[in-house]
């Protein structure tokens, strides 16, 4: 499990194309500090299995499903993605509950910058707009974020500067993909009124 609170914004350094999946090699000074093989990193905000490391440096492989429901697929060597290692039984929970398994992606629409945050603009695909609402969260690229506007295809969030500096979501502009994971508990909710008939 993750909180969708970035430790660190790191970089894509090779990625090996396989037949039906692809490997990633990628940098990160913080998260590979004890890192082993089998343990869990979230990239962008999706769960990988880190296969070996070396240095600052590890490598996971993306299976064909996971390219196809994120938008992991469109990193190429020198992209800069953001990641998180699972938290610690009783750490803080600083963000919110975080799974690392993407449910979709959404597009970068528009930004709006002030003078000390960032209104940026979303892209929702349908079938993920029922879990999401004002004021609920929402993880984007990995980041806990709190929802400002939400609207039948799309939402808004503010960024403040430390986002906007430390994060993916400080360099992407319109038109870029983002991987999208909507709250787990709103589904479970969705789930349980459905078993008893609440809901169709």
């Amino acid at each position: 499990m993750f909180t969708g609170i970035v430790e660190e914004l790191g970089e894509i350094t090779a990625v090996e194309t396989l037949d039906d999946a692809c490997r990633f090699r990628l940098r990160g000074p913080l998260v590979t500090e004890g890192a082993q093989h089998g343990d869990s990193i979230a990239v962008n905000g999706v769960c990988l299995t880190v296969v070996d490391h070396e240095g600052d440096e590890f490598t996971a492989d993306v299976m064909a499903e996971t390219l196809d429901r994120s938008s992991l697929g469109v990193l190429t060597t020198g992209s800069r993605v953001n990641l998180e290692r699972p938290t610690a039984v009783g750490a803080r929970l600083g963000g919110h509950i975080v799974q690392g398994h993407v449910d979709g992606t959404g597009e970068i629409l528009e930004r709006k910058p002030s003078e000390h945050w960032e209104i940026v603009k979303i892209s929702l695909p349908a079938d993920l707009a029922r879990y999401v609402v004002e004021k609920g969260s929402i993880t984007v690229d990995g980041i806990s974020l709190t929802v400002v506007d939400a609207g039948p295809d799309f939402f808004t969030v503010s960024l403040i500067p430390t986002t906007l500096a430390l994060t993916t979501l400080g360099l992407k502009q319109p038109g870029d993909p983002v991987n999208l994971e909507v709250d787990v508990i709103a589904k479970y909710v969705e789930r349980l009124l459905t078993a008893q008939g609440g809901t169709k």
